[in-house]
Protein backbone atom coordinates (compact mmCIF):
# COMPACT_ATOMS: atom_id res chain seq x y z
CA UNK A 1 0.00 0.00 0.00
CA UNK A 2 1.28 3.32 -0.79
CA UNK A 3 2.36 5.61 2.19
CA UNK A 4 0.90 8.76 0.36
CA UNK A 5 -2.78 8.94 0.20
CA UNK A 6 -4.50 9.52 -2.86
CA UNK A 7 -5.24 12.91 -3.17
CA UNK A 8 -2.06 13.82 -1.82
CA UNK A 9 -0.49 17.01 -3.71
CA UNK A 10 -4.55 18.44 -4.35
CA UNK A 11 -5.01 21.58 -2.65
CA UNK A 12 -8.32 23.25 -2.23
CA UNK A 13 -9.65 26.87 -0.87
CA UNK A 14 -12.92 26.31 1.03
CA UNK A 15 -15.53 28.90 1.37
CA UNK A 16 -18.50 26.25 2.46
CA UNK A 17 -20.21 26.19 5.50
CA UNK A 18 -23.57 24.20 7.17
CA UNK A 19 -23.02 20.77 5.84
CA UNK A 20 -22.93 20.10 1.99
CA UNK A 21 -19.89 21.95 0.98
CA UNK A 22 -18.01 20.77 4.24
CA UNK A 23 -18.97 17.12 3.66
CA UNK A 24 -17.15 17.12 0.16
CA UNK A 25 -14.00 18.88 1.79
CA UNK A 26 -13.92 16.89 4.64
CA UNK A 27 -14.03 13.45 2.39
CA UNK A 28 -10.72 15.07 0.61
CA UNK A 29 -9.11 16.01 3.85
CA UNK A 30 -9.57 12.47 4.55
CA UNK A 31 -7.73 11.63 1.55
CA UNK A 32 -5.10 13.94 1.94
CA UNK A 33 -5.54 17.29 0.00
CA UNK A 34 -4.59 20.28 1.43
CA UNK A 35 -8.05 21.67 2.41
CA UNK A 36 -7.79 25.52 3.72
CA UNK A 37 -11.14 26.92 4.84
CA UNK A 38 -11.60 30.24 4.40
CA UNK A 39 -13.84 31.64 7.22
CA UNK A 40 -15.67 35.00 7.07
CA UNK A 41 -14.88 37.32 9.94
CA UNK A 42 -15.78 38.16 12.41
CA UNK A 43 -17.29 34.57 13.25
CA UNK A 44 -16.25 31.74 10.59
CA UNK A 45 -18.72 28.94 9.62
CA UNK A 46 -22.24 29.41 11.19
CA UNK A 47 -22.37 26.12 12.77
CA UNK A 48 -19.37 26.55 15.19
CA UNK A 49 -21.14 26.86 17.88
CA UNK A 50 -24.14 24.97 16.89
CA UNK A 51 -25.51 21.31 17.95
CA UNK A 52 -23.68 20.03 21.02
CA UNK A 53 -21.11 21.94 22.76
CA UNK A 54 -18.02 21.12 24.50
CA UNK A 55 -15.07 22.85 25.98
CA UNK A 56 -16.54 25.76 23.89
CA UNK A 57 -16.50 23.34 20.81
CA UNK A 58 -18.87 21.98 18.47
CA UNK A 59 -19.44 18.01 17.72
CA UNK A 60 -21.40 19.11 14.51
CA UNK A 61 -18.28 21.34 13.10
CA UNK A 62 -15.55 19.19 14.44
CA UNK A 63 -17.13 16.11 12.42
CA UNK A 64 -17.14 18.41 9.37
CA UNK A 65 -14.11 19.33 9.57
CA UNK A 66 -11.41 17.89 10.59
CA UNK A 67 -8.22 17.92 8.62
CA UNK A 68 -8.67 21.73 7.37
CA UNK A 69 -6.74 24.67 7.63
CA UNK A 70 -9.11 27.82 8.89
CA UNK A 71 -7.46 31.07 7.42
CA UNK A 72 -10.97 33.96 8.87
CA UNK A 73 -11.06 37.13 6.46
CA UNK A 74 -12.64 40.35 6.72
CA UNK A 75 -13.84 40.10 2.65
CA UNK A 76 -15.52 43.49 3.22
CA UNK A 77 -12.18 45.43 3.23
CA UNK A 78 -10.19 45.61 0.13
CA UNK A 79 -7.43 44.32 1.71
CA UNK A 80 -9.29 41.43 2.37
CA UNK A 81 -10.62 41.10 -1.51
CA UNK A 82 -6.85 41.19 -3.12
CA UNK A 83 -5.92 38.54 -0.21
CA UNK A 84 -8.81 36.27 -1.95
CA UNK A 85 -7.70 37.58 -5.46
CA UNK A 86 -4.51 36.77 -4.61
CA UNK A 87 -5.01 32.95 -3.33
CA UNK A 88 -7.00 31.71 -6.41
CA UNK A 89 -3.89 31.10 -8.15
CA UNK A 90 -2.52 28.40 -5.82
CA UNK A 91 -5.49 26.13 -5.54
CA UNK A 92 -6.05 23.36 -8.16
CA UNK A 93 -10.08 23.38 -6.42
CA UNK A 94 -12.61 25.67 -4.89
CA UNK A 95 -15.68 24.55 -3.44
CA UNK A 96 -18.15 26.94 -2.09
CA UNK A 97 -22.24 26.44 -1.14
CA UNK A 98 -23.42 30.45 -0.75
CA UNK A 99 -26.55 31.64 -2.18
CA UNK A 100 -26.27 32.00 -5.99
CA UNK A 101 -24.66 35.01 -7.16
CA UNK A 102 -22.78 36.14 -3.46
CA UNK A 103 -19.41 34.49 -4.63
CA UNK A 104 -19.37 36.76 -7.34
CA UNK A 105 -19.94 39.83 -5.32
CA UNK A 106 -17.02 38.63 -3.20
CA UNK A 107 -14.97 39.13 -6.59
CA UNK A 108 -14.97 35.25 -7.61
CA UNK A 109 -17.51 35.00 -10.02
CA UNK A 110 -16.47 32.06 -12.40
CA UNK A 111 -15.28 34.78 -15.67
CA UNK A 112 -12.91 36.05 -12.86
CA UNK A 113 -11.73 32.95 -11.36
CA UNK A 114 -10.81 31.31 -14.51
CA UNK A 115 -9.13 34.37 -15.42
CA UNK A 116 -6.83 34.50 -12.57
CA UNK A 117 -6.37 30.57 -12.66
CA UNK A 118 -7.45 28.67 -15.75
CA UNK A 119 -7.05 25.08 -14.74
CA UNK A 120 -8.79 25.66 -11.63
CA UNK A 121 -12.31 23.65 -10.90
CA UNK A 122 -14.62 25.46 -9.10
CA UNK A 123 -17.97 23.88 -7.44
CA UNK A 124 -20.82 26.04 -6.45
CA UNK A 125 -23.08 23.82 -4.10
CA UNK A 126 -26.66 24.88 -3.47
CA UNK A 127 -30.22 24.17 -2.68
CA UNK A 128 -31.79 24.56 -6.21
CA UNK A 129 -28.73 25.11 -8.59
CA UNK A 130 -27.35 28.65 -10.38
CA UNK A 131 -30.11 28.44 -12.88
CA UNK A 132 -33.89 28.36 -13.12
CA UNK A 133 -37.15 30.22 -11.58
CA UNK A 134 -36.12 29.17 -7.76
CA UNK A 135 -32.16 29.75 -8.12
CA UNK A 136 -32.45 33.03 -5.63
CA UNK A 137 -34.46 31.14 -3.00
CA UNK A 138 -32.78 30.81 0.63
CA UNK A 139 -33.21 26.89 1.37
CA UNK A 140 -31.76 24.05 3.23
CA UNK A 141 -32.13 20.14 3.10
CA UNK A 142 -35.60 19.90 4.23
CA UNK A 143 -36.57 22.73 1.58
CA UNK A 144 -35.28 21.23 -1.24
CA UNK A 145 -36.59 17.66 -0.26
CA UNK A 146 -39.87 19.22 -0.53
CA UNK A 147 -39.72 20.55 -3.92
CA UNK A 148 -38.25 17.08 -5.40
CA UNK A 149 -41.58 15.30 -4.23
CA UNK A 150 -39.55 12.83 -1.72
CA UNK A 151 -41.32 14.28 1.43
CA UNK A 152 -44.68 13.63 -0.15
CA UNK A 153 -43.39 10.02 0.49
CA UNK A 154 -42.69 9.65 3.94
CA UNK A 155 -44.87 8.80 6.41
CA UNK A 156 -48.25 7.54 7.23
CA UNK A 157 -51.15 7.99 4.66
CA UNK A 158 -53.39 9.65 6.55
CA UNK A 159 -51.51 11.92 8.05
CA UNK A 160 -48.68 14.69 7.23
CA UNK A 161 -45.73 14.13 5.91
CA UNK A 162 -42.66 13.26 7.59
CA UNK A 163 -39.31 14.55 8.16
CA UNK A 164 -36.15 12.44 8.32
CA UNK A 165 -34.13 12.94 11.37
CA UNK A 166 -30.76 12.57 8.87
CA UNK A 167 -29.60 15.07 6.25
CA UNK A 168 -29.77 12.71 3.42
CA UNK A 169 -29.86 15.75 1.06
CA UNK A 170 -26.76 17.29 2.56
CA UNK A 171 -24.60 14.58 2.32
CA UNK A 172 -25.94 12.66 -0.94
CA UNK A 173 -25.25 16.38 -2.66
CA UNK A 174 -21.60 16.22 -0.90
CA UNK A 175 -20.69 13.45 -2.29
CA UNK A 176 -21.85 13.86 -5.81
CA UNK A 177 -19.96 17.42 -5.58
CA UNK A 178 -16.96 15.04 -5.09
CA UNK A 179 -17.92 12.95 -7.72
CA UNK A 180 -17.79 15.97 -10.15
CA UNK A 181 -14.93 17.16 -8.94
CA UNK A 182 -13.19 13.84 -9.31
CA UNK A 183 -14.34 13.78 -13.11
CA UNK A 184 -13.31 17.25 -13.72
CA UNK A 185 -9.84 16.71 -12.33
CA UNK A 186 -9.36 13.55 -14.55
CA UNK A 187 -10.44 15.66 -17.83
CA UNK A 188 -8.11 18.10 -16.50
CA UNK A 189 -5.20 15.46 -16.11
CA UNK A 190 -5.63 14.57 -19.45
CA UNK A 191 -5.46 18.00 -20.74
CA UNK A 192 -8.50 19.47 -20.48
CA UNK A 193 -9.25 23.13 -19.01
CA UNK A 194 -10.87 24.54 -15.66
CA UNK A 195 -14.35 24.03 -15.56
CA UNK A 196 -17.49 25.01 -13.28
CA UNK A 197 -19.81 22.81 -11.74
CA UNK A 198 -22.94 23.44 -10.53
CA UNK A 199 -24.73 21.07 -8.11
CA UNK A 200 -27.66 21.45 -6.09
CA UNK A 201 -29.51 19.77 -3.82
CA UNK A 202 -32.54 19.74 -5.64
CA UNK A 203 -31.11 17.62 -8.35
CA UNK A 204 -29.53 15.57 -5.71
CA UNK A 205 -33.36 14.54 -4.35
CA UNK A 206 -34.82 13.86 -7.98
CA UNK A 207 -32.09 11.61 -8.69
CA UNK A 208 -33.22 9.58 -5.56
CA UNK A 209 -36.48 8.90 -7.65
CA UNK A 210 -35.55 5.09 -8.99
CA UNK A 211 -38.89 4.31 -10.07
CA UNK A 212 -41.48 7.15 -9.28
CA UNK A 213 -40.47 9.31 -12.15
CA UNK A 214 -41.15 6.95 -14.82
CA UNK A 215 -43.90 5.28 -13.47
CA UNK A 216 -45.72 8.52 -13.69
CA UNK A 217 -44.77 9.62 -17.14
CA UNK A 218 -45.06 6.05 -18.63
CA UNK A 219 -48.57 5.60 -17.32
CA UNK A 220 -49.59 8.90 -18.36
CA UNK A 221 -50.34 10.42 -14.87
CA UNK A 222 -52.44 6.69 -14.04
CA UNK A 223 -49.96 5.49 -11.24
CA UNK A 224 -48.99 8.06 -8.37
CA UNK A 225 -46.60 7.03 -5.53
CA UNK A 226 -47.95 7.67 -2.23
CA UNK A 227 -46.74 7.56 1.00
CA UNK A 228 -47.10 4.08 2.33
CA UNK A 229 -46.16 4.29 5.83
CA UNK A 230 -44.93 1.05 7.43
CA UNK A 231 -45.27 -1.14 4.62
CA UNK A 232 -44.48 -0.69 0.86
CA UNK A 233 -47.99 0.10 -1.20
CA UNK A 234 -46.56 -1.31 -4.41
CA UNK A 235 -44.96 -4.50 -3.37
CA UNK A 236 -45.55 -7.01 -0.19
CA UNK A 237 -44.04 -8.32 2.28
CA UNK A 238 -41.67 -5.70 2.32
CA UNK A 239 -42.17 -3.55 5.39
CA UNK A 240 -41.92 -2.33 9.25
CA UNK A 241 -43.29 -5.41 10.96
CA UNK A 242 -43.89 -5.61 14.95
CA UNK A 243 -41.06 -7.85 16.88
CA UNK A 244 -41.45 -9.77 19.41
CA UNK A 245 -39.92 -7.42 22.12
CA UNK A 246 -41.93 -4.42 23.00
CA UNK A 247 -41.34 -1.54 21.25
CA UNK A 248 -39.29 -3.51 18.71
CA UNK A 249 -39.04 -4.17 15.08
CA UNK A 250 -38.31 -5.57 12.31
CA UNK A 251 -37.48 -4.63 8.37
CA UNK A 252 -38.41 -7.61 6.15
CA UNK A 253 -38.08 -8.06 2.50
CA UNK A 254 -39.72 -10.73 0.58
CA UNK A 255 -40.52 -9.97 -2.98
CA UNK A 256 -39.40 -12.11 -6.25
CA UNK A 257 -38.50 -15.62 -5.18
CA UNK A 258 -38.07 -14.89 -1.13
CA UNK A 259 -41.70 -14.98 -1.37
CA UNK A 260 -42.29 -18.71 -1.45
CA UNK A 261 -38.84 -18.82 0.82
CA UNK A 262 -40.96 -16.84 3.35
CA UNK A 263 -44.07 -18.82 3.59
CA UNK A 264 -41.55 -22.35 3.86
CA UNK A 265 -40.10 -20.24 7.05
CA UNK A 266 -43.59 -19.68 8.65
CA UNK A 267 -44.96 -23.38 8.07
CA UNK A 268 -47.31 -21.98 5.70
CA UNK A 269 -46.86 -23.44 2.28
CA UNK A 270 -50.11 -22.54 0.98
CA UNK A 271 -50.02 -19.41 1.03
CA UNK A 272 -49.08 -18.64 -2.46
CA UNK A 273 -51.88 -20.57 -3.31
CA UNK A 274 -54.41 -17.90 -1.72
CA UNK A 275 -56.19 -15.99 -3.80
CA UNK A 276 -55.35 -13.01 -1.90
CA UNK A 277 -51.97 -13.60 -1.94
CA UNK A 278 -51.04 -15.64 -5.79
CA UNK A 279 -49.53 -12.76 -7.65
CA UNK A 280 -47.39 -9.68 -6.59
CA UNK A 281 -50.24 -7.08 -7.55
CA UNK A 282 -52.85 -9.46 -5.20
CA UNK A 283 -49.96 -9.07 -2.22
CA UNK A 284 -49.08 -5.61 -2.66
CA UNK A 285 -53.20 -4.91 -2.17
CA UNK A 286 -54.00 -7.45 0.22
CA UNK A 287 -50.78 -6.37 2.17
CA UNK A 288 -51.90 -5.77 4.91
CA UNK A 289 -53.70 -9.36 5.32
CA UNK A 290 -49.96 -10.16 5.04
CA UNK A 291 -48.38 -8.08 7.55
CA UNK A 292 -51.13 -9.53 10.14
CA UNK A 293 -49.92 -12.87 9.48
CA UNK A 294 -46.39 -12.54 9.33
CA UNK A 295 -46.69 -10.60 12.79
CA UNK A 296 -48.62 -13.54 14.03
CA UNK A 297 -45.77 -15.99 13.04
CA UNK A 298 -43.40 -13.32 14.78
CA UNK A 299 -45.05 -13.47 18.33
CA UNK A 300 -45.03 -17.32 18.14
CA UNK A 301 -41.64 -17.06 18.08
CA UNK A 302 -38.97 -17.35 20.89
CA UNK A 303 -36.94 -14.06 20.16
CA UNK A 304 -36.65 -11.49 17.53
CA UNK A 305 -33.22 -12.94 16.95
CA UNK A 306 -34.90 -16.39 16.18
CA UNK A 307 -37.18 -14.96 13.89
CA UNK A 308 -33.77 -12.93 12.51
CA UNK A 309 -31.66 -16.43 12.45
CA UNK A 310 -34.74 -18.45 10.68
CA UNK A 311 -34.83 -15.61 7.99
CA UNK A 312 -31.59 -15.80 7.23
CA UNK A 313 -30.90 -19.35 7.33
CA UNK A 314 -33.16 -19.29 3.75
CA UNK A 315 -31.33 -16.06 2.49
CA UNK A 316 -34.49 -13.74 3.40
CA UNK A 317 -33.38 -10.25 3.62
CA UNK A 318 -34.14 -9.19 7.12
CA UNK A 319 -32.46 -6.56 10.01
CA UNK A 320 -33.73 -5.49 13.57
CA UNK A 321 -34.59 -1.65 13.42
CA UNK A 322 -31.60 -0.08 15.30
CA UNK A 323 -31.66 3.39 17.28
CA UNK A 324 -28.35 5.41 16.64
CA UNK A 325 -26.68 4.28 19.70
CA UNK A 326 -27.42 0.40 18.99
CA UNK A 327 -25.97 1.02 15.41
CA UNK A 328 -22.71 2.74 17.34
CA UNK A 329 -22.13 -0.48 19.58
CA UNK A 330 -22.56 -3.01 16.83
CA UNK A 331 -19.53 -5.28 16.21
CA UNK A 332 -19.62 -4.84 12.15
CA UNK A 333 -19.96 -1.49 12.63
CA UNK A 334 -17.02 -1.49 15.20
CA UNK A 335 -14.84 -3.50 12.63
CA UNK A 336 -15.37 -1.94 9.67
CA UNK A 337 -14.65 1.50 11.15
CA UNK A 338 -17.84 2.36 9.92
CA UNK A 339 -18.24 4.06 13.27
CA UNK A 340 -14.96 5.38 14.51
CA UNK A 341 -13.27 7.50 17.85
CA UNK A 342 -11.72 10.47 17.46
CA UNK A 343 -10.20 12.68 20.37
CA UNK A 344 -10.32 16.59 19.62
CA UNK A 345 -8.39 19.52 21.54
CA UNK A 346 -10.83 20.74 24.41
CA UNK A 347 -13.16 18.72 23.28
CA UNK A 348 -11.76 15.18 24.17
CA UNK A 349 -13.09 11.73 22.96
CA UNK A 350 -15.97 11.56 20.52
CA UNK A 351 -17.64 8.94 18.22
CA UNK A 352 -19.15 10.17 14.68
CA UNK A 353 -19.18 7.88 11.38
CA UNK A 354 -16.07 6.88 9.54
CA UNK A 355 -14.95 7.14 5.91
CA UNK A 356 -16.89 5.50 3.75
CA UNK A 357 -14.48 5.65 1.19
CA UNK A 358 -11.70 2.91 1.02
CA UNK A 359 -9.22 1.91 -1.29
CA UNK A 360 -7.16 -0.51 -1.90
CA UNK A 361 -3.60 0.47 -2.59
CA UNK A 362 -4.02 3.97 -0.87
CA UNK A 363 -4.54 4.57 2.83
CA UNK A 364 -7.23 7.32 4.31
CA UNK A 365 -5.70 10.26 6.30
CA UNK A 366 -6.88 9.26 10.45
CA UNK A 367 -4.67 11.85 12.37
CA UNK A 368 -6.69 14.54 11.71
CA UNK A 369 -7.92 18.01 13.59
CA UNK A 370 -10.50 20.37 13.52
CA UNK A 371 -9.09 24.31 13.18
CA UNK A 372 -10.12 26.48 15.67
CA UNK A 373 -10.70 29.95 13.68
CA UNK A 374 -8.11 31.39 12.29
CA UNK A 375 -5.36 29.16 13.25
CA UNK A 376 -3.96 29.13 10.37
CA UNK A 377 -3.88 32.31 9.15
CA UNK A 378 0.44 32.74 9.62
CA UNK A 379 1.08 29.46 7.79
CA UNK A 380 -1.30 29.43 4.42
CA UNK A 381 -0.31 32.96 4.10
CA UNK A 382 3.55 33.18 4.31
CA UNK A 383 3.61 29.51 2.59
CA UNK A 384 1.16 30.32 0.06
CA UNK A 385 1.57 33.82 -0.72
CA UNK A 386 4.65 34.33 0.87
CA UNK A 387 3.56 37.30 2.90
CA UNK A 388 5.91 38.67 6.07
CA UNK A 389 5.33 38.51 9.11
CA UNK A 390 5.12 42.54 9.13
CA UNK A 391 2.42 42.03 6.57
CA UNK A 392 0.38 39.71 8.55
CA UNK A 393 0.79 41.75 11.67
CA UNK A 394 -0.22 44.70 9.55
CA UNK A 395 -3.63 42.93 8.37
CA UNK A 396 -4.05 41.76 11.93
CA UNK A 397 -4.31 44.93 13.59
CA UNK A 398 -7.08 45.92 10.96
CA UNK A 399 -8.94 43.33 11.82
CA UNK A 400 -8.67 41.96 8.11
CA UNK A 401 -7.19 38.92 9.42
CA UNK A 402 -9.06 37.14 12.93
CA UNK A 403 -8.36 34.51 14.96
CA UNK A 404 -9.64 33.14 18.06
CA UNK A 405 -7.08 32.21 21.11
CA UNK A 406 -6.18 28.49 21.03
CA UNK A 407 -6.50 27.02 24.78
CA UNK A 408 -3.50 24.85 23.46
CA UNK A 409 -1.44 27.15 22.45
CA UNK A 410 1.84 28.37 24.28
CA UNK A 411 2.85 31.59 25.43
Amino acid sequence: MNTEPILDGLRVLDFSQHLAGPTTTRLMAEMGAEIVKLELAPSGDQVRKAGYLKGGRSAYFLQQNRGKKSLCVDVKAPAGRKLLVDLVPEFDVLVENFAPGVIGRLGLDWATVHRLNPKLIMCSISTFGQTGPLADRPGFDYIAQAYSGITSLIGERDQAPSLPMAAIGDVTTGVHALAAINAALYRRALGGPGQFLDISLIDSYFHCHELNVGMISASEGKLKPTRGGSHHPGMAPLGCFKGKAPDRYLIIIAVLHQWTELCEAMGKPELPADPRFRSPRDRAKNRFALVAIIEDWIQSQASDAEVIRILEERRIPVAPVLSVEEAMRHPHFIERGTVRTVSEREFGTFQMPGMPLRFSEYANVEDLQAPYLGEHNHEVLKHLLAYTDAEIAALEQQHILVAEPRPDAQG
